[in-house]
Parts: C-alpha cells; sequence; structure tokens
C-alpha cells in the first residue's frame, strides 16, 4: 500500500487538523470584517435600488455557496435566485432582466463561464457586483461593486481545496443579506411569510381563531345544568372541558376534567347537581385575533391543558385544547 494512502487514526491527530482549520476559518473570516470599507456599503445600496432580483452566479465550490447566498437573501426580504454560468449562456440568460442586479463569485475572478456572461450582462446594461479572492482580476474590474473575499490561506493542508475562501464568501453573503434585512425594517412576522412551512411562520402566522372550535363544536351548558349536562357536552366535544353562562349567555365559568375528578366522591348523583357547584369562576381565556403562539404560552405558564376563546369584546367565540395546538404545529 502506498505510504500515503495510509489511514491516520491517532484522536489527538484527528482532533489538531480538525482545529486548525477552525481556526483558520475564524482567522480569516476575522481578517475579512477587518476589511470591509465602503464598497460593501455601496454594494448594500445598489441592492436596496434594485427594482428586479439579485441574480446570483458562480461555478463549482463558489457555486454552491452562491446558491445558499441566493436562497438567504430571498428569504430576508430581497428577491434573489442563482443562475448557473454554464446554464445561462445556453438559454438561462433570459431569466435575467434589465432591472436586475448580478451577483458573481469567483475566488481566482477568472472564471472562464463567468467571464462570458460579462459581454452580454454590459450589454443590456445590468450592474454587476462580484465577490473575488483577486481584486485585481478580470471580473473585479469589470464590477460595479467588488467585495474582496481573499484569504491569507486555505484551511485545506495542500493549498488546493476551497475551504477558507468559501467561508469568507458564505460569511460575507450572510453579512449583505443581515445588512439588507435590517435596511429594510423586515420583521420577523416578514420571515415568517417567506417560511409558511417552518415551525417560526406557524407561530408567528397561525391565530387563535384558525385552530379554535366555534358553533356547534363549542362545549357550553348554563350555570343551573346539571353536572351530567356538562359531562356530555364534554364527551361529545372531547376538549376536556365546558364553558359556563349566566341566563344572560355570558362567560361565568368552566368545568374541566380536572374539576371533575376532584369532586368525583362529593356528588353521588350527576343529575342533581348543578354545574355551577364545581366550576371554575373567571376562567382563562384568550382573544380569537390573537397568535396560537399566545395561547401555547398561557398553558405553559399556567400549566393547563385548554382555552376558552372570547372576541374583543368578551363574548365567548370558542376554545382550543393543547392537542389543537400540536395539530397546528405551533409548538
Amino acid at each position: 500500500m502506498n505510504e500515503h494512502n495510509v489511514m491516520q487514526t491517532n484522536p489527538d491527530d484527528i482532533l489538531a487538523t480538525a482545529r486548525k482549520v477552525l481556526s483558520t476559518e475564524a482567522e480569516a473570516i476575522t481578517a475579512l470584517a477587518r476589511r470591509l470599507d465602503g464598497g460593501f456599503v455601496a454594494c448594500v445600496s445598489r441592492v436596496l435600488d434594485c427594482q428586479g432580483h439579485v441574480i446570483v452566479t458562480g461555478m463549482g465550490k463558489s457555486g454552491h455557496v452562491g446558491h445558499k447566498i441566493a436562497a438567504t437573501l430571498a428569504s430576508t426580504g430581497t428577491p434573489s435566485f442563482f443562475v448557473h454560468p454554464a446554464e445561462a449562456s445556453h438559454g438561462d440568460l433570459g431569466m435575467i432582466r434589465r432591472d436586475d442586479l448580478l451577483l458573481a463569485l469567483s475566488n481566482s475572478g477568472e472564471t472562464e463561464e463567468v467571464l462570458r456572461l460579462l459581454p452580454v450582462i454590459k450589454r443590456l446594461g445590468i450592474g454587476l457586483l462580484a465577490m473575488t479572492g483577486n481584486p485585481d482580476s478580470t471580473l473585479a474590474r469589470h464590477a460595479n461593486v467588488h467585495l474582496d473575499t481573499s484569504v491569507d490561506q486555505e484551511a485545506c493542508p495542500l493549498g488546493l481545496a476551497p475551504t477558507a475562501s468559501t467561508s469568507a464568501q458564505l460569511a460575507l453573503g450572510d453579512a449583505l443579506a443581515v445588512a439588507l434585512l435590517e435596511a429594510r425594517g423586515f420583521t420577523a412576522e416578514d420571515f415568517a411569510r417567506s417560511h409558511p412551512g417552518g415551525k417560526l411562520g406557524r407561530r408567528l402566522l397561525v391565530s387563535i381563531a384558525d385552530v379554535m372550535h366555534g358553533g356547534e363544536e363549542l362545549p357550553r351548558v348554563t350555570e343551573s345544568a346539571a353536572l351530567a349536562d356538562a359531562i356530555f357536552e364534554m364527551t361529545r366535544s372531547r376538549l376536556g372541558m365546558c364553558a359556563v353562562l349566566d341566563p344572560a349567555g355570558e362567560l361565568v365559568g368552566v368545568v374541566t376534567d380536572g374539576d371533575l375528578r376532584r369532586h368525583a366522591d362529593k356528588f353521588s348523583d350527576l343529575h342533581a347537581h348543578p354545574v355551577s357547584s364545581v366550576m371554575t369562576r373567571q376562567p382563562r381565556t384568550v382573544v380569537d385575533t390573537e397568535l396560537a403562539a399566545v395561547a401555547v404560552d398561557i398553558m405553559q405558564s399556567h400549566r393547563i391543558q385548554g382555552l376558552l376563546v372570547t372576541d374583543r369584546a368578551g363574548r365567548l367565540v370558542g376554545a382550543l385544547n393543547f392537542q389543537d395546538l400540536l395539530q397546528a404545529g405551533v409548538v
């Protein structure tokens, strides 16, 4: 076996290598932070002024980083997508319009497939932003704004595999996205609208009204009703609770499974005792226009399994339990 193919399995050596890689990449990003100047500000301004999309492009590892940058921009308020430079020359240039911006990534700044796009970009009058590790490169010289992502060394001991350089590109892309996010006043609610399928999106978009049980599904009895009637309503609704109303239809209490268990030994005849004898007065409620996440917080902080829902005028309109919130993906 070739001596160069012998695997190194010493744990100390493995950890030392990993720490060196992380240290090298961290130093590259720290140096990048110190180098930031007016060029970065100009880049942010160009994107803010853009009436179209930020089209990101790059080959190889820079292309993989470009995919992530485009996705991060799009999810934080800057319309963006990735175009492969080789495919662009075979029809995908039709995806780019005059009011777009092109963000091109190339560590060398001399990537042939990217440079091939420059005459077309210039002819269309599309602005060009570039991230390269060589400020004197062809791509850097043709860019309207150039961002220097050069590194002193790659983390790869051979100096061949893009490692520190791609980390620098990725970090600068994140810095650009966050700077734009703050400049636009982008909020958590805006982020949620871009991520409706994620847990954050559901927590910030799903309201109480979306998950509550209302109308005929709402379990309720009058305060003069017998305990048996409340049990029937709780069984029918499967919510583990029943709202109690006064003769005028106003909410005055709630009866829960827990209330019935705590008083089970006191009542031999469930038809002979009114629900008012066991109900909890002034029950905790939540307004139907609140986010469902508010109900989660109330239930968890007070260790309860359900809530009655009112409108802003305090009228009973619904009920929900913890299972409803679980099924909605809010928890």
